[in-house]
């Protein structure tokens, strides 16, 4: 089983979500907001993670940006989930660091596809 981390303050889209990934027999750590979804990206180490962009306090992008600049937690693909579906709105995600870009509702085979893509690419932590 692989673990991962959703970030996400919408308590609908939070149990989707983990619906999906239990399902496809991932292990699922949430968090309702980016200051929590830092702290559980560096102490548990999630194989990838979905972060809602809009979030309360910090929102996804500076979230992204601050895991992304961590050496700890660099290597962890992160996928954007957000309502937004404008052009510059993926630019936006792409320049925070996020690996990829679904647009909510979620389609879960859309979703697998992208957590499917990246979990095969990505390269375990440096040590």
């Amino acid at each position: 089983m692989t673990d991962i981390l959703i970030v996400e303050d919408n308590e609908a889209n939070m149990r989707l979500a983990r619906l999906l990934l239990v399902n496809a027999g991932h292990t699922v750590l949430w968090a309702a907001d980016a200051e929590t979804g830092l702290t559980l990206a560096r102490e548990k180490q999630p194989a990838l993670i979905l972060m809602d962009i809009q979030l309360p306090g910090m929102d996804g992008l500076a979230a992204t940006a601050l895991l992304k600049q961590d050496p700890h937690t660099a290597h962890i693909p992160v996928i954007a989930l957000t309502a937004m579906a404008m052009k510059e709105d993926r630019e936006k995600t792409r320049l925070a660091g996020c690996d990829a870009y679904v647009i909510k509702p979620l389609r879960y085979k859309e979703l697998y596809q992208v957590i499917d893509t990246l979990l095969q690419q990505s390269t375990p932590p440096l040590t």
